[in-house]
């Protein structure tokens, strides 16, 4: 079948209109009509060949939010109509031993992306959520339980949303923890939200001093700003976990002497360039540790968007015509959003 999406044919070329085929729903499939899709900093790299190895038509999007118009014979946990989400994962090996942990995202055979992942479906790989429609394995579908109304900015939660949940989790964020979100932007400003819903003291970290009144807004109970020498001292020793969600290359070492003892920093924005080699002294005599989280499982995607549905959490967005992505990718550029883009797929096929 055809649908209408939003793909570029080259590295150098825009998002222009195409058509694309989707496969007809086998026995495990779902078919989806997408309501709205996130636009991630993931999108601009692999459409640009910032990163390696894109395929082409590249069709992104995996922050998608959507209908249920169609189910194969085999799936009984979705019905026409329901209201569904799909992360970036459409597939797996299912018997590897992350697999088997509900970790499929650290597959070992290699977790098969929204877009740009090898697929038997002609291109001969996949096709992202800038589109109208889109076939999945049931396994990869998940439920959404928030209103109607907010569907638009639950769609973010599908990345930005798990890949700063995920470690928070891991590392038993919650009351009587103090937690350090570094960068107040798609992923820092979803990472305020849920350590705050934790039960944690939240502290973020921003370059701008115009963005302190925006993170307390967010959730944090204390604002710092990392260029800032004495604030920074102001916290030594005290953070039990730091989270960065800088995805420029930075000075790790000025967060490192912000843990305390068995404190961590993990990393989850991925640098065009390698961040400058950290001082390994604050780690061996504070037994500190620098680590990296990506998004997480399916089961743990399902608790997050229960979690969020429960506390009323949601993405600050900015709703925007499928027309308007060039545009939007090249604001993304500026960091000129608050804080992420959401396509209305409404408007595909409306040039």
């Amino acid at each position: 079948m055809t649908t209408k999406a939003y793909g570029a044919h080259a590295g150098d070329k825009p998002l222009e209109p195409i058509d694309i085929a989707r496969r007809a729903p086998s026995a495990n499939d779902v078919q989806i009509d997408i309501a709205f899709c996130g636009v991630c900093h993931s999108d601009l790299h692999t459409v640009r060949s910032e990163w390696a190895g894109t395929r082409y038509p590249c069709v992104p999007g995996h922050e998608i939010v959507g209908r249920v118009s169609a189910v194969g014979t085999g799936v009984s946990a979705f019905a026409v109509g329901d209201i569904v989400g799909v992360g970036c994962m459409v597939d797996s090996c299912q018997r590897c031993s992350a697999c088997d942990e509900g970790l499929e995202q650290y597959c070992e055979n290699g977790f098969v992306g929204t877009y740009n992942g090898r697929t038997k479906d002609a291109p001969g790989h996949t096709l992202g959520g800038y589109s109208q429609r889109i076939v999945v394995k049931d396994a990869f579908v998940l439920k959404i339980r928030h209103p109607v109304a907010q569907l638009a900015a639950v769609a973010p939660l599908l990345c930005a949303g798990i890949t700063t949940y995920s470690p928070l989790r891991h590392w038993k964020v919650g009351p009587g923890k103090k937690v350090g979100i570094v960068g107040i932007g798609g992923l820092g400003h979803m990472g305020i939200k849920l350590a705050h819903a934790m039960g944690a003291h939240t502290v973020a970290f921003t370059t701008s001093e115009s963005k302190r009144e925006d993170a307390r807004k967010l959730g944090a109970d204390d604002v710092v700003i990392s260029k800032n020498t004495a604030e920074m001292k102001a916290h030594a020793g005290s953070f039990d976990f730091i989270l960065d969600t800088v995805a420029a290359s930075h000075d790790l070492d000025a967060f490192t002497r912000l843990l305390k003892r068995d404190g961590a920093l993990c990393l989850v924005g991925v640098p065009e360039h390698p961040h400058p080699a950290p001082n390994i002294a604050p780690l061996i005599f504070g037994r500190r540790a620098i680590a990296g989280s990506l998004i997480g499982g399916i089961a743990e995607t399902q608790a997050m968007l229960d979690f969020c549905a429960e506390h009323g959490i949601v993405s600050d967005i900015e709703l925007i015509a499928a027309r308007e992505i060039n545009d939007a990718y090249e604001r993304m550029l500026r960091s000129d959003v608050k804080y992420r883009f959401v396509i209305d797929a409404a408007t595909m096929g409306a040039e």
